[in-house]
This record gives C-alpha cells, sequence and structure tokens, in this order.
C-alpha cells in the first residue's frame, strides 16, 4: 500500500500538474519565507544538479549485471581493506607526538592534497596520510580511537561500498572518518540513518571531530521548522533521516517550479536585484550519501515511495467509506470473497460481485460504477481482514497512526492512500479525516541512486547483496569483527502451538531471570509485546517494554538491556543503533540472551536481533522460539498440512523439527523474492510517472 506524506509545519505552495511536462509549474510563492541564501553560481548549478539514474538491467544483461556485481565483492574484498588499514595504523606514531597546533596545519595540508586530487580519482598514500590525522584528532577529540577494522570501514565507505560490520563494531565512528573526507570537498554530505534520535545522537558526538578537522556539521529532524532545516543543510556534513531528506528534496522542488534549471535561476536573481535569496528552498543539493542502518533504509522501507500530500475535502469519498465497510459486513469469507495471504490482498468471488451489484445502489452515486464499488468494498474488506491494531497500526487521541513493521515505529504524518486509511478510521469507530491529494511522489530507489558518491554500512548485508548491486551499484564488502564474536546461537525451539509457544517462552525468561542474566526478547509487533508483558507481570517479572507506544524511551531502554537481571520486550528492529553493553558480572553470568518468539519476513531482521548480544567479543547467546501456528507458515501451508504437521511436532516424531525449519527457510526466501519485486514495481511505477515528476530536467550529468 501506499503511504502519503504531508508535513502540517511546512507548507508547499499551490502546484498544477500538466502530465505531458518535464517540470512542476509552481503558483505563487511570495507568501514563503525567503530564507536560502545567495550561492556562487557554481554552488547554484550543484543544488539542483542530479546524476542520471541509469535503467536497471533486463534479460541477459541482468545476468551479466549479476556476475559483474559478484566479482567486484569478490575483488573489494575486507582484508584487502584491514591491509590497508594495517598501512594507516603503522602512522599513528607520527601523528600521536605532534602537537594541536601541527596537528591542524597536517590535516588542512591534507585536505588540499585531496581536493587537488579529487579529479584524478585520489591518491593511496594522501588518502592513507589523511585518515591518520583524522584518527589521532578522534582520539583527542573524542577519547576513541578508531580500531584497524574501523579505519578498513572508512576506506570502504569512501570508495562508495555498502560495508557489512557487525553489531557494535563502531560504525558510528567509521561513517565519521569518511563524512570528514568527504566534507573537506566542500561538497553536500548527509550521512542518513533510521531515526530523528539517532540523526541528532550522531551530528552532537561526531561534533568535535568536525570541528577541529574544519567541518561544519548539522542535523535534520522531523519537528525543525524551514529556518532550522536550512540551517541544518547549510552545513558541509548533514545527519538526517531517509524520510526526510526525500521530503525535503521533493518539497523544493515543487517551490523551484519551473526553476530547476541553474541557469534560470541566475537570470531571475539577476533581473530581479531585490531577490536575494531563493524561496522556501532548504536544501543546497545532493552529491554524497553514507546510509547507516542500509539494509533497512534502502530495502526494507524501499517498498513503499515518499509522497508529499496535501489534505483534499472530499465528502463523497468519506460517505463512500462508511457505507463500505457497512457493506463489507455482509460478505462472508469464502463465499464472497478470498484472502490471499501471500502477497495480503482480498479478492472478490462472483457470488460476491453479484451480491455487491444488488447492493450498490446504497453507495454514494460516484461510486454505483463495476469498478468503482469493488474497489471501495475491496478496501474495506481489506481494512477489516489484513490491517491489526498493535501491529499494522495503533489508535492513539482518536488517529489512526501507521506502525512501522520492520522498526516498530510510529510513522508520523504518514497516511495510507486510496481510501484505506478511511476504511481503518471506520472500523475503528473514529471521526473520517479527509483524504489527500498527491502532489509529488519518490522512491528511496530512484533517489539514492541521483547521489554521485554513495555507501552504507549495516550489520547484514550480505543477504541482500544480490539487490544492493542490482538496484544501487553496491558491493557489498564485509569487514571482519575487531574481536572473534563468542555468541552462541542456539537452535530454534519448536513448538505445536501458539500457545505452547509463549508459555515456553515465559518460562525460559523465568528460569534465566532467576539466575540474573539479562534477556531481551524480540517480538513482530506492540500486540505480542504487550501481551507477553502481562504474562511477565502476572508472575512478578520486572521488566520494561519497548514499542511504538513507547518510542521516546527507546535508547535508555535498550541501552540498559544488558544489566544484571533486565529483562526487556522489543519490537524486532526498535532501538537499532543503540548499544547494549553488559553490566558488572553480567560476563560470568553468559552475557545478554536473545530471545526471538517468530521468524521474520527476511532472515536478515532475525540476524539483526541476534546481533545486539555478544558485542566487540563479549559472551552472549541466542535462540527463536517458533510454533507450526506462525503467521509465516500460515501464509505457505494449507490449513490441513498446518494440523498435520502440529500433530508430527507434539508427538515428537523423528525429523518433524527439521522440516519445520525447512518450511520456515522456504518461507521467508518465498516472502523475500515478493518482497523485492514489491520494491522493483515502485522503481518501474517512478519510471513511468517520469514525464509528470521528471526531477532531472536539463542538468542531469
Amino acid at each position: 500500500m501506499l503511504l502519503g506524506y504531508c508535513s502540517p509545519k511546512d507548507k508547499v505552495p499551490a502546484v498544477s500538474l500538466r502530465p505531458l511536462t518535464h517540470r512542476f509549474l509552481v503558483g505563487s510563492v511570495s507568501h514563503v519565507p525567503l530564507v536560502a541564501a545567495m550561492l556562487t553560481p557554481t554552488q547554484e548549478f550543484r543544488r539542483t544538479h542530479l546524476r542520471a539514474a541509469r535503467e536497471l538491467p533486463r534479460g541477459l544483461d541482468a545476468v551479466v549485471d549479476q556476475w559483474v556485481g559478484a566479482w567486484r565483492r569478490n575483488h573489494a574484498r575486507g582484508g584487502d581493506l584491514v591491509a590497508e588499514a594495517l598501512k594507516i595504523d603503522a602512522l599513528a606514531p607520527e601523528y600521536a607526538a605532534l602537537s594541536q597546533t601541527a596537528l591542524k596545519e597536517r590535516l588542512s595540508t591534507h585536505r588540499q592534497q585531496l581536493q587537488r586530487r579529487t579529479h584524478e580519482g585520489g591518491n593511496v598514500d594522501a588518502l592513507h596520510y589523511a585518515l591518520a590525522a583524522i584518527r589521532e584528532t578522534a582520539s583527542r577529540t573524542l577519547g576513541l580511537t578508531p580500531f584497524v577494522v574501523q579505519l578498513a570501514g572508512a576506506l570502504g565507505l569512501y570508495r562508495s561500498n555498502l560495508v557489512e560490520m557487525g553489531t557494535g563494531e563502531g560504525k558510528t565512528l567509521s561513517a565519521g572518518l569518511a563524512a570528514v573526507l568527504h566534507g573537506w570537498t566542500g561538497k553536500p554530505c548527509h550521512v542518513i540513518t533510521v531515526n530523528d534520535y539517532l540523526a541528532q545522537r550522531d551530528a552532537e558526538w561526531m561534533r568535535p571531530l568536525f570541528a577541529f578537522c574544519g567541518v561544519k556539521v548539522g542535523f535534520v529532524t522531523g519537528a525543525m521548522s524551514t529556518e532550522e532545516r536550512t540551517r541544518g543543510y547549510a552545513q558541509d556534513v548533514t545527519y538526517c533521516t531517509g524520510k526526510e531528506i526525500v521530503a525535503d528534496f521533493l518539497r523544493d522542488r515543487l517551490r523551484l517550479g519551473r526553476y530547476q534549471d541553474a541557469g534560470r535561476r541566475q537570470m531571475l536573481l539577476l533581473l530581479q536585484p531585490r531577490l536575494k535569496h531563493l524561496p522556501g528552498v532548504v536544501m543546497r543539493g545532493i552529491h554524497a550519501a553514507i546510509v547507516d542502518e542500509a539494509d533497512s533504509v534502502m530495502i526494507d522501507e524501499a517498498v513503499t515511495p515518499v509522497i508529499i500530500a496535501a489534505p483534499h475535502a472530499n465528502e463523497p469519498l468519506k460517505e463512500a467509506c462508511r457505507t463500505a465497510y457497512d457493506l463489507a459486513q455482509e460478505f462472508t469469507r469464502g463465499s464472497d470473497y478470498r484472502l490471499n495471504d501471500k502477497y495480503r490482498e482480498v479478492e472478490l468471488l462472483e457470488p460476491g460481485k453479484k451480491k455487491l451489484a444488488e447492493m450498490a445502489d446504497r453507495l454514494p452515486a460516484l461510486w454505483r460504477g463495476t469498478e468503482r464499488q469493488r474497489e471501495i468494498v475491496t478496501q474495506a474488506l481489506t481494512a477489516r481482514e489484513l490491517f491489526q491494531d498493535g501491529r499494522h497500526y495503533t489508535v492513539k487521541n482518536g488517529k489512526v497512526l501507521i506502525v512501522d513493521e520492520f522498526t516498530g515505529r510510529i510513522m508520523q504524518q504518514r497516511t495510507w492512500r486510496a481510501g484505506l486509511h478511511q476504511a481503518i478510521e471506520v472500523k475503528e469507530g473514529l471521526d473520517v479525516t479527509d483524504p489527500t491529494e498527491t502532489l509529488a511522489r519518490l522512491s528511496f530507489q530512484r533517489f539514492f541512486r541521483f547521489f554521485e558518491k554513495l555507501s552504507g554500512m549495516t550489520g547484514t548485508a550480505r543477504e541482500a547483496a544480490a539487490e544492493f548491486w542490482h538496484v544501487y551499484r553496491l558491493p557489498v564488502v564485509a569487514i571482519p569483527p575487531n574481536r572473534p564474536c563468542q555468541r552462541v546461537e542456539m537452535p530454534d525451539r519448536i513448538l505445536p502451538t501458539a500457545e505452547a509457544k509463549w508459555s515456553a517462552v515465559v518460562g525460559e525468561v523465568c528460569d534465566r531471570h532467576a539466575r540474573g542474566q539479562p534477556i531481551l526478547i524480540g517480538t513482530r509487533s506492540i500486540a505480542i509485546s504487550e501481551m507477553l508483558s502481562e504474562r511477565l507481570a502476572a508472575l512478578g517479572v520486572e521488566h520494561q517494554v519497548l514499542n511504538a507506544l513507547r518510542d521516546r524511551e527507546e535508547a535508555a531502554i535498550v541501552a540498559r538491556a544488558g544489566r544484571c537481571g533486565a529483562v526487556t520486550i522489543a519490537t524486532n528492529m526498535a532501538g537499532r543503533g543503540t548499544d547494549i553493553e553488559l553490566g558488572p558480572g553480567v560476563a560470568a553470568l553468559g552475557g545478554l540472551h536473545v530471545i526471538g518468539t517468530d521468524r521474520h519476513d527476511s532472515r536478515r531482521v532475525d540476524r539483526q536481533l541476534f546481533g545486539r548480544s555478544a558485542r566487540q567479543g563479549d559472551p552472549g547467546s541466542a535462540q527463536t522460539f517458533v510454533s507450526v501456528e506462525d503467521e509465516l507458515l500460515q501464509r505457505l501451508l494449507p490449513q490441513p498440512a498446518i494440523e498435520k504437521l502440529a500433530a508430527a511436532v507434539e508427538r515428537d516424531w523423528a525429523g518433524s523439527g527439521r522440516m519445520v525449519s525447512l518450511m520456515f527457510d522456504r518461507a521467508q526466501r518465498m516472502t523475500q523474492r515478493i518482497a523485492f519485486k514489491q520494491r522493483l514495481s515502485v522503481l518501474q511505477m517512478d519510471s513511468w510517472l517520469d514525464d509528470a515528476l521528471s526531477f532531472a530536467g536539463m542538468e542531469h550529468g
């Protein structure tokens, strides 16, 4: 489902779209604050200059392209980067002996050397010396001396790779080192992460390093005003989230309209001397991007485009949604419609279509046509059958708030389109809001391919290595851990029913909690996390719950999860980016124990959850509890097969556990293939709409 994105704090002028034109035509913008500073002609050109997004290869070309990607991944091995990092490490004594003044002079010299060689592909020795100086600066300003593997990660990022570094290996510092190098060019550099808290935290944490190196740093969060956003983007390096930068990019393009061309903007400023600023444009362009938690931002979130929308009064639609939901109550699953769990779709059957035709006169006149009546009733059935409170959304202060299934976080200012959001409001008995009108849309895949220099980092990339290359042209490079991983991963514990699974999970928590071992429990949804919380509370087990209803406490709760006796329940991706350090005496108890309560749609998310334990050589353990009644298997197998498999597990027949594990593996692969096709369809839709929503104009490189 597509989501709308509308920011009431940052209004966009009225826009008229012409289907066959290549630019937005913007109406009056005189009411928008004039806040963007005047730039030089070169800087003004960069503001809207975009790299041409190449067409994805198809057929035999796609096969050859995958071979090239595999060769690139093998050629750019993490071991080679570590070997280079060891050379940088050998320079440490030379820079450690420098005074503060001498170190600043060296940094200035290295900056000039790299700038002079920018167009020649850079110089390896100059890069090594520059990173050695930046490393010493980090040691003095942050109190952190980057490990060799962190230097290797910085090299990989600077050279436009997708770097895989384990949880707790110091990706934030590696990104800071690479961002200094990009910041020295004077061209915009954005460090993109998964939430506002991390964007602000990392920018402020790295600020002393950037300042000493002569690089200005800022951040942009969702709550900022236009003026604050402009200041954040005006810096050499800007930390922000993927959703915010894409939304600001779209809003800027809407404001610029036909002045997306730099030449036209220069003529406008020459002809109107009093106009010393551009109207409300907040960004100074895009050039380099370092994407933190890249699999979440570039893969998981990429299934949904960012859409700029504005509320549009439509009483007939609101009335139609109410009536359609009433009609949907008279439809019976199996006879009138069927559910496709694999693709999360509702399909009307012939009896249902006939029943709807007989009831169509109860709908408003605009929705009595065959296709329109089927569409709106199908949306009502979809809202009733496929969207659950506590998993897909939550109701807060009389509003339906969408929950990101991957992160467990509330997606502020987002709505479902095509009447689905209104159908869910009717389902929950809430006031029906006005639908939104789309002004602009852009997928993450297309946006990130506009960058001249793109790189990313994550702890779980290898499962998506082929997609990173196919879509973003990013080879995945695995960096070895600083210390060998000590995590003990136990085989899945397989139970016949969901009730048996939850009882086993609670029993395991009680046993380990009694010994004082800290426990982190990963869940798929808010509803499950609340249910587990109630069960543990009934047994007197003190615990913390982290889900979309408690997002403000996220980082603090996760940071305390490694203390002796701590029990933390969290949606699988919540708290990502925050390290869990072990409390005193916890290592002797076996470290942090992670419990997964379900297999996720993607194996990467399972690995991310397990990666919370045993950071930096600490001890730790992990295990997943699954049942034959879990949703992932329900999508794959018919009910009779589920019942037979449950009976085999309950009777402990030989090989039954192995069979269930294989079924889960197959279900994950199938779900990942479907998600990949959905992401490609979003990208294809961008191409189809390119005539109406073109962002390249005449300035493609």
